[in-house]
């Protein structure tokens, strides 16, 4: 559930309404709400996915043995994906038990459970949706640090780096993506992106009129079910 009056948000009404609304004036992150139905967690079971991420294609899909409602699930995901590539967008769908970790936890967790920020070098955004499992998470941008600038870590980074906070200390930041990284304020409220709605989120590219959507994967204990996520 979205918070109220939450000026970082835009609600439409279908897919066209998604895909045409501008990031203007403050918001970073336009939803399509919506109760999809058929049974996603049959989906889930049947699939026995291992652990990490399993891609899933339509081949893949459509040989599962499922009952009708299994089947109206996959028809819905479809969908999504159909609509998706005719605007010229690469969607995946991903049946996650969990992302891979930082191998090397450093100063700044790089991982996508930490909150961040997409990037790009040219005109881009994210397109998201959860269709089981826990969604994923947002934090609105006045409730959010980026790391790098907490004094201490950004002391940590320096000592790590090796040199003086100049130019070249910046482009090492931006290398390593420390900088799209973000931190809590105290109070904040992350939002949920909930189940089954469609999101596009705005993403930090070079002449961004809006500051870009902070978000993070959620948690995904052992024993919990598996995401069934749709990403572009």
């Amino acid at each position: 559930m979205l918070p109220p009056a939450y000026p970082r948000i835009q609600l439409v009404n279908s897919f066209d309404e998604l895909l045409a609304t501008r990031f203007e004036d403050g918001v970073n992150a336009l939803c399509w709400p919506r109760e999809l139905a058929g049974d996603f967690a049959e989906v889930v079971e049947t699939l026995a996915a291992g652990e990490g991420i399993t891609p899933l294609d339509e081949a893949t899909l459509e040989s599962l043995p499922l009952s009708a409602a299994g089947k109206l699930a996959i028809g819905v995901m479809l969908e999504d994906l159909r609509l998706l590539r005719e605007q010229g967008r690469l969607p995946e769908l991903n049946c996650i038990r969990a992302y891979p970790r930082d191998e090397e936890p450093g100063v700044v967790a790089t991982d996508v459970y930490s909150f961040h920020a997409d990037s790009a070098p040219v005109e881009a955004d994210t397109w998201l949706c959860t269709y089981h499992g826990a969604p994923s998470e947002g934090l609105r941008q006045e409730e959010a640090q980026r790391r790098i600038d907490l004094p201490g870590i950004r002391a940590a980074l320096l000592e790590e780096f090796g040199g003086e906070d100049g130019e070249e200390f910046r482009e090492y930041l931006s290398e390593c993506s420390y900088d799209l990284h973000y931190a809590p304020l105290p109070g904040a409220q992350p939002f949920s992106f909930g189940i089954g709605n469609l999101w596009r989120i705005a993403v930090d590219w070079p002449g961004s009129l809006v500051p870009p959507c902070v978000h993070r994967a959620p948690e995904n204990p052992p024993g919990e079910p598996a995401r069934l996520l749709l990403i572009s």
